[in-house]
C-alpha cells in the first residue's frame, strides 16, 4: 500500500476507535452506560476508571474500528485489536488521572493521548505497514487533532 495511505489508514483507525464512543455516549446519554470498572472504588476513594469509561464505549469503539478497518483493507480482527489496545490504554490513563484525584473528563493534554495513540500504533505497526517515523507522525497528527477538538467532547450536544 502507498506510504501516505498507510498513515491515513492508521489515523482513521485512531479516530474511529476514539471518536465513536464519544458520539455514542452523546446520543445514548445514560442508556447502556454500564461502567467498565463496575463502579469499583479503590482505597484512595476514587473509582478505578471513572464514569466516562463504559462497556458501551468499548464495544462501540471496537465495532467501529473493525468496520472502518475493513474499508481500508484491514481485517476485522486487526481493526478490533487496534481499537481494544487504544481504548484500554485510554482507560489506563483514566485510572492514572483518578489516582491524581482529577475528575472524569478532565483533560490532561499529552498524557491523555500518549497511551491511546502509541500503544495501538506500536502493537499494530507491522500489520498496518508503518515505519517508526510514520508511527510518530500519526501519533503527533492524532494528538493535535484530539487536543484541538477537546472542547467539542465536553460540550452538550442536545439540550
Amino acid at each position: 500500500m502507498h506510504v501516505m495511505l498507510d498513515e491515513v489508514r492508521a489515523l482513521v483507525l485512531l479516530i474511529a476507535a476514539n471518536t465513536v464512543p464519544v458520539v455514542v455516549a452523546k446520543l445514548a446519554r445514560d442508556r447502556w452506560a454500564a461502567p467498565l470498572d463496575f463502579g469499583r472504588v479503590l482505597p484512595d476513594g476514587e473509582r478505578l476508571f471513572g464514569s466516562h469509561k463504559t462497556w458501551r464505549g468499548l464495544i462501540a469503539g471496537i465495532a467501529a474500528c473493525a468496520g472502518v478497518g475493513m474499508l481500508f483493507d484491514v481485517t476485522a480482527i486487526v481493526g478490533a485489536g487496534f481499537a481494544c489496545a487504544s481504548l484500554l490504554a485510554d482507560a489506563a490513563s483514566s485510572a492514572a488521572k483518578r489516582r491524581m484525584h482529577l475528575k472524569p473528563g478532565t483533560e490532561y493534554p499529552g498524557v491523555d493521548q500518549l497511551g491511546e495513540v502509541l500503544v495501538p500504533l506500536v502493537l499494530f505497526a507491522n500489520p498496518l505497514s508503518l515505519e517508526w517515523s510514520e508511527v510518530l507522525l500519526v501519533a503527533v497528527a492524532f494528538s493535535v487533532l484530539d487536543i484541538a477538538t477537546a472542547r467539542l467532547r465536553h460540550r452538550p450536544w442536545r439540550r
